[in-house]
């Protein structure tokens, strides 16, 4: 979230950072809501007063054996004025709050101007990519192996699921364990076991709501979108504003109640941070957490349909860190480092590129996406994606730590990124390494964690 602060104070600078992502910053909105707020506030905080008087002149006029009558009558009429004020003043700020969310981060001053991923901008390659001539593609190699059922999982659960048997299956898990060891034991991430499931609140922590509530998986509602904790105030809204809430305002989604599958492990393992706060001695926290993922893939259709490149239920191998803001800067490129090395071991080419401001995600400030090598396709694709985020989710969590001079609370930084995510990953070794007769070479660095097995085939 933005700091609202800045929105007053800077909201035409605000407007134009904003508009380098494509995204229309609506000030004459904001400031007509947010002046209506501070009349109300006003308005309010002078009935309070007025009430507070009023029970003072009633001990006075008791004392004196004076009439209270009318001075009852009046404080009927403050206090039915007050009910009314501080209704549409919750109304309003909820409407702010909701506005406030939706906005995306700022981008950061080194991010290229651009509007999609054609604009994102090479930064370096590594290894040497094997020719596509005679490259068979994953799910071709994987399926004539008798290793990769696609249509086994169509029929337990539908389309964009995967079953994986035997030397697949083993080699999926290797990686897992592979990726965890080179980041706990030479990286220095603490390992996590996480839930897959998480509340509203968390996923509003770290921006997936509201914004994105249609590529979640609700297990307890799953129309999230008209999930108000007071419908009262959503028709408060509509009497007083004239608004069409059903459509626009997401008023305090039922947060504990709500039950979502995570769509990383980025939800459950940044949201430790949220409501605390840490001692600067105790910066950075550098987390790693294997978890499965799911995604909806909400406006995908058409894209990947066949083969492991987009499911809605795949594994990853997560990197988080919190650092003070000073730091994460130099952080964003250790952790991306961190992901490139496991590329390395593997013997995966790839390419680093940084990702225009139109292409950025909502809530990151500047992103490196890790690119690897498909000879299938003749292309780079994504395999990790390493953000900086500043301090906007930790604005969302409250996510703090204690300024050592002011002793003041200060917000936090967080970044995360893949390392990798496995499917995909999976998916690089299978084409890179496959042999003439159909086999898939291991890897020498998952030798030690396949023992005896040379290939799959």
């Amino acid at each position: 979230m933005l700091d609202p602060k800045l929105l007053r104070t800077e909201p035409e600078k605000i407007a134009a950072q904003l508009a380098r992502r494509g995204f229309i910053f609506d000030l004459p909105r904001f400031q007509a809501m947010d002046a209506q707020r501070k009349q109300l506030q006003t308005e309010t905080e002078q009935l309070q007063s007025e009430r507070n008087n009023g029970s003072k002149r009633i001990g006075a006029a008791k004392a004196k054996g004076e009439d209270v009558t009318p001075i009852l009558a009046d404080m009927d009429r403050i206090k039915a004025q007050l009910a009314d004020n501080e209704g549409k003043l919750a109304v309003l700020q909820g409407l702010l709050d909701d506005f406030l969310a939706r906005l995306p981060n700022i981008p950061d001053a080194s991010v290229p101007d651009g509007r999609d991923e054609n604009d994102n901008v090479e930064l370096r390659r590594w290894g040497t990519p094997r020719p596509s001539e005679g490259a068979k593609d994953h799910a071709d190699l994987g399926e004539a192996l008798g290793l990769m059922d696609f249509a086994a999982a169509a029929k337990l659960t539908g389309a964009r699921f995967t079953v994986l048997r035997g030397g697949l299956a083993r080699m999926h898990r290797a990686l897992t364990q592979f990726m965890l060891d080179v980041h706990t034991r030479e990286h220095g991430y603490e390992e996590l076991y996480v839930p897959y499931m998480v509340n509203g609140a968390s996923l509003y922590g770290t921006g997936q709501l509201p914004k994105f509530a249609e590529d979640l998986f609700n297990l307890v509602n799953p129309n999230p979108g008209l999930n108000f904790a007071d419908v009262g105030l959503l028709l408060q809204a509509e009497r007083h504003f004239g608004l069409d809430g059903s459509n626009t305002l997401k008023i305090k989604l039922n947060q504990e109640k709500d039950r979502y599958l995570i769509p990383t492990a980025e939800v459950p393992v940044t949201n430790l941070l949220r409501d605390e706060i840490l001692a600067p001695e105790n910066l950075p926290k550098k987390w790693v957490a294997h978890t499965p993922c799911f995604r909806s893939e909400a406006g995908s259709a058409g894209r990947d349909t066949r083969g492991m490149i987009r499911q809605h239920q795949f594994e990853k191998v997560e990197l988080v860190q919190a650092t003070l803001p000073e730091d994460s800067r130099r952080a964003h490129e250790e952790l991306t480092g961190h992901a490139e090395k496991i590329l390395q071991l593997l013997g995966l080419p790839y390419r680093v590129v940084v990702l225009c401001a139109g292409d950025l995600g909502a809530g990151s400030q500047k992103t490196y996406d890790l690119e690897v090598w498909l000879p299938s396709q003749n292309r780079y694709r994504e395999i990790s994606s390493c953000s900086n985020f500043g301090d906007f989710q930790a604005r969302r969590m409250l996510a703090r730590y204690r300024h050592p001079q002011t002793k003041k609370p200060e917000l936090l930084h967080t970044l995360n990124g893949s390392g990798l995510a496995v499917g995909r990953t999976l998916v690089g070794i299978i084409e890179n390494y496959q042999q003439a007769d159909g086999s898939i070479a291991i890897p020498d660095a998952l030798r030690a964690y396949l023992p005896g097995l040379e290939k799959i085939g």
